[in-house]
């Protein structure tokens, strides 16, 4: 099946000392944020001012507000030069960032809550690696080493489950894809945005896997963040349609139509481990269990451990292994219906054989590039 292709974007050269055009254009989503948003964004305004070495805008992008946030933004718009402010008729965040980054022709190009519950002492050290062009996509993360959060026990565990769920269903590597506190280089969202579906919440959780799959370089950096306890997040209906953005990236991913850029195929030692560890499971359940439950048992065992240790076993594969494995005990049995525990490992060695070969770096590796 043909894959979307992209072609990663060129080192960005070094930034003269000042530039005539913004470097940055941070956008603010904003609906129905009257109590806030001009607090925060002179804050924020302010903050960029004082800090930030070249030239900036923040670009407040209100997505159908009904409030006199329109008004808001208009009046911070005129009073402070480096503000602008745009309208969208539809509510949604993904929504908003679309459009106000297709309009950007800064060099990068980010988004945070208007709510600033990231610290913004984090925003130089977000943007560095895309200035210098070490990353293509910088992201806050609250849940790697060094971060600091201070938020409720209810959003932590959805917040630590939803990211779980990325690594096991999606394979991802990032840590934390619903921060509020990203930034991508220009060249890069014009590639990505064609590739994202969602106009929502999970817009920045499809970006990411689009960029990680499509081999570009996500920077992560801990922040300090703050739970907003007037949030304006429907927690409900966020999740629900989370998951749905979930199931139908698992979808795409399973029949291969999201990018892909092939790495260079190493030996696969923990494959090789997982595989051994799977028949000296089986070869101890099979004395009190059938073969069939011995199987499941086995693999769900060694997933657990992989995702444990690894943080990299996708769903699909342990349903793969899954599959092949009790087909082949099935068979055997059909075939050869008093067969002892000796022949039921042969089969499952010979079962996992050919999963192995196909991870072994035979030939030369192909780069897939995807182009908008």
């Amino acid at each position: 099946m043909n894959r979307p292709h992209i072609t990663l974007p060129a080192p960005v050269p070094p930034l003269a000392a000042r530039h005539d055009e913004p470097v940055l254009d941070l956008a603010v989503p904003v609906f129905n944020e009257e109590k806030d948003l001009e607090r925060n964004v002179r804050r924020l305004h302010a903050h960029l001012r004082e800090t930030f070495p070249y030239p900036f805008r923040i670009t407040v992008a209100d997505n159908a507000s009904t409030d006199t946030t329109p008004l808001i933004a208009a009046r911070l718009a005129g009073e402070l030069p480096e503000v602008e402010w745009m309208r969208l008729a539809e509510k949604g965040r993904g929504r908003a960032l679309r459009a106000a980054w297709s309009r950007s022709r800064a060099p990068v190009v980010g988004y945070l809550d208007v709510d600033l519950s990231t610290g913004l002492a984090a925003l130089l050290p977000l943007v560095a690696p895309l200035l210098s062009g070490h990353s293509d996509l910088a992201i806050g993360t609250r849940l790697a080493p060094g971060a600091r959060v201070v938020r409720g026990p209810r959003r932590e565990i959805l917040s630590r489950g939803y990211n779980v769920l990325l690594r096991s269903a999606l394979a991802v590597g990032f840590s934390d894809a619903q921060c509020g506190f990203k930034a991508v280089r220009r060249e890069a969202a014009e590639r990505l945005l064609p590739l994202v579906r969602d106009s929502e919440w999970f817009f920045d959780t499809e970006l990411l896997v689009v960029a990680e799959r499509a081999g570009l370089r996500i920077h992560e950096v801990p922040v300090d963040w703050v739970d907003d306890p007037d949030s304006r997040v429907a927690l409900l209906s966020t999740v629900l349609a989370d998951l749905r953005g979930v199931a139908r990236v698992g979808l795409a991913r399973a029949r291969g139509a999201l990018p892909s850029a092939r790495r260079p195929r190493r030996f696969p030692a923990p494959a090789l481990v997982m595989a051994a560890a799977h028949l000296l499971l089986y070869a101890a359940l099979r004395p009190a269990a059938a073969y069939l439950v011995a199987n499941v048992l086995s693999l769900l065992a060694c997933w657990v451990v992989a995702q444990t240790v690894l943080g990299r076993l996708p769903l699909p594969a342990l349903a793969t292994r899954l599959t092949v494995t009790a087909g082949s005990l099935a068979v055997l049995r059909h075939a050869l219906p008093a067969a002892g525990p000796r022949a039921e490992l042969a089969a499952l060695a010979a079962a996992q054989l050919p999963l192995l070969l196909a991870r072994l770096p035979f030939g030369r590796p192909r780069t897939e590039s995807m182009t908008s």
